[in-house]
């Protein structure tokens, strides 16, 4: 096993539970091994008891190694535990008395008639059928993914009906398997329904609001939106809430619903580019269009500037003490960030300012002390 580098996950896992339980397959080979030999040898009555250790061995070995496949370590237990029980019961010819025992443990609803048997097999069928409902929908879910056909947003579409009908169907089917009668729990279901609908109207809108946002593909998983103070990219599209990662790795979990009455912000809904804008100013002394020309020239030099979309610089406004500018630049990835490309594009503009010996006035303040005389003559 250690030299088997080429080997799929799935194999390698199934053969170090091989190995773990190699004592247990060895004694099971050697058990009966034995009993063969004493049934030639001796009376069939006198191996009788290494019969069920071998049987029950047998079956405790089959249900761990099976067991395995399943991926969930809640419902492993719960599936070990019941084939052992079930298992041991059989060979020891103890299943009809129990059986019996537990279908008279019952109470009566009505004509239902609900018994300790009833339950468990239900509750072992529901559990089979979830398991197999939740494969299936995990496998699907996969292949659906690897489709590049597919838009982002459809995929999760699909994969969340699918999900609703697969676990629908199973905990229907279940029920009906066992002989469990559904009109009751159809009437239950509505009332309950009408209960619940004034309680969970927030739950209810926010599943509405997913389906809408799927189907009119606003947004979809790699977006980057931005809504209130929350700038980041969208991680997944859930039934109830959007997952919102931003620079610093804080994860926001926003409902569907405030996607919908909200105003967001898509960087990237029809494309990619984001035009970002600076402001700043220089001096009076300084030639207007040759601050300009060195403002775009320095901008060209930052790497995440485009360079086929060419910066402009733009003269707003002669302020007080400075002539401000507007700088305007154009990215294809606003997911890396939009503060640190602005950053880059600040100093990229103050190196080339220093260099040309540009000035970037600030506001100043003049006090004047007037002489003892003049203070008076004006107060007079």
């Amino acid at each position: 096993m250690e030299v088997r580098d080429g080997w799929p996950i799935w194999r390698m896992r199934f053969m170090v539970v091989f190995e773990e339980r190699l004592r247990l397959l060895l004694f099971v080979i050697l058990i009966c091994f034995v009993i063969a030999i004493m049934r030639e040898v001796t009376w069939p009555s006198r191996s009788y008891f290494l019969s069920v250790i071998g049987q029950i061995s047998l079956i405790w070995y089959t249900i761990a190694i099976l067991t395995r496949l399943i991926a969930n370590l809640l419902a492993r237990k719960a599936v070990s535990y019941l084939g052992w029980t079930r298992g041991t019961l059989s060979v020891l010819n103890l299943s009809e008395p129990i059986r019996s025992l537990l279908d008279s443990a019952a109470i009566n609803l009505g004509e239902a008639r609900i018994s300790v048997w009833l339950t468990l097999q239900a509750s072992l069928t529901l559990l089979i059928f979830f398991a197999g409902a939740r494969f299936i929908s995990t496998t699907g879910a996969e292949q659906i993914r690897k489709n590049k056909d597919i838009s982002p947003s459809l995929q999760v579409l699909i994969i969340q009906f699918t999900q609703v009908v697969l676990y629908c169907a199973a905990f229907i089917i279940g029920l009906r398997t066992v002989g469990f009668d559904l009109t009751g729990l159809a009437v239950l279901s509505g009332a309950i329904g009408v209960g619940l609908g004034f309680g969970l109207q927030k739950v209810v809108s926010n599943l509405v609001s997913g389906v809408i946002i799927l189907l009119d593909k606003s947004i979809k998983p790699g977006d980057v939106i931005s809504l209130g103070d929350t700038f980041g990219w969208i991680e997944a599209l859930g039934a109830r809430y959007v997952s919102v990662v931003t620079r610093d790795g804080k994860e926001y979990l926003i409902p569907n619903e405030d996607l919908i009455t909200g105003q967001v912000v898509n960087w990237s809904h029809s494309n990619e580019y984001v035009r970002l804008d600076l402001f700043f100013g220089t001096s009076y002394e300084d030639d207007p269009i040759f601050v300009r020309s060195i403002a775009v020239e320095a901008t060209m030099k930052v790497e995440r500037v485009l360079k086929d979309r060419k910066p402009v610089c733009h003269i707003t406004n002669f302020g007080d003490s400075s002539i401000d500018y507007i700088l305007r630049f154009w990215i294809k990835d606003p997911a890396a960030g939009l503060t640190n490309v602005k950053g880059d594009v600040y100093l990229a503009l103050w190196q080339t300012f220093t260099e040309h010996k540009v000035t970037i006035p600030f506001p100043r303040s003049e006090v004047r002390i007037l002489e003892p005389e003049l203070t008076k003559s004006i107060h007079d």
